[in-house]
């Protein structure tokens, strides 16, 4: 299928490797230019490599803390006024509820909830000129059942979402969509670290905890980055004007609900 967004311009944070890399290789299949960002420049360089030789797109790596004030300012002014946004940034880490505190929150808040919604408000308007916009939001399936460990993403990524459902009924009229992927478990950096995390409390080894987790999942295995990626790209296609302020479920059946 043409997605019909070849020559258009992205801005895809976190994307060295994991699920943004996996939206960003979507895109750039897609005929999309782009703007990588992450933290780690040796990482970052590689992956821009990479897409550059193998789709022929044009890519600008951004390395910087996509979190901090500084570092927003240096990729919101490398990309200047992109066509498609798509936000991205690493969980909270695990824990219990009683290890967390007030600063443990606001961090929280700060990556997944207040650093999309600032770029969202710097990028946003460009796009209303243009009449023509895409924002993808990469939360967690945690705003549809809070996972028990990931109680600092359950509360942060919350939020975001209330700010996506009445911020994109606002400027669909104008041809910009906003709307959240949600992924489950997939193979990413991130499984690895809540695998080992559960792994020391419960004092099993972490094989035993990966076959659990996907024992868990419907479908029986973890998901992949190109997977993630080839629904982001639908979701910044010319097809997808109608789908506005959704939380998009990629879990392989995890979430077990009706709606």
């Amino acid at each position: 299928m043409d997605l019909g967004i070849k020559g258009k311009k992205a801005l895809v944070c976190a994307s060295s490797k994991g699920l943004g890399f996996g939206c960003a290789e979507s895109l750039a299949e897609a005929g999309v230019n782009l703007v990588l960002n992450a933290r780690s420049e040796g990482q970052l360089e590689l992956t821009a490599d990479y897409i550059r030789k193998r789709y022929g797109v044009e890519v600008k790596a951004v390395a910087a803390d996509i979190t901090s004030d500084e570092g927003r300012f240096r990729v919101i002014e490398a990309v200047g006024a992109p066509d498609i946004l798509v936000t991205n940034a690493g969980g909270p880490p695990p824990g219990s509820w009683e290890d967390w505190d007030r600063d443990d929150f606001i961090k929280a808040l700060d990556a997944n909830m207040l650093t999309p919604i600032a770029l969202m408000k710097a990028l946003i308007p460009s796009m209303i000129e243009k009449r023509w916009g895409r924002v993808v939001n990469i939360t967690s399936a945690s705003v549809k059942a809070p996972i028990p460990r990931l109680g600092l993403s359950n509360s942060s990524r919350s939020g975001l979402t209330g700010y996506v459902a009445g911020t994109s009924r606002q400027v669909a009229r104008f041809g910009v969509t906003i709307n959240n992927l949600l992924p489950g478990a997939h193979e990413t950096d991130r499984i690895a670290t809540l695998v080992s995390s559960v792994s020391q409390d419960r004092g099993v080894s972490e094989g035993e905890i990966r076959a659990e987790m996907q024992g868990s999942i419907p479908v029986g295995r973890f998901g992949t980055p190109q997977e993630f990626g080839a629904a982001c790209a639908f979701l910044c296609s010319l097809h997808a004007s109608f789908i506005v302020g959704q939380n998009i479920l990629l879990d392989g059946g995890g979430v077990n609900a009706t709606l």
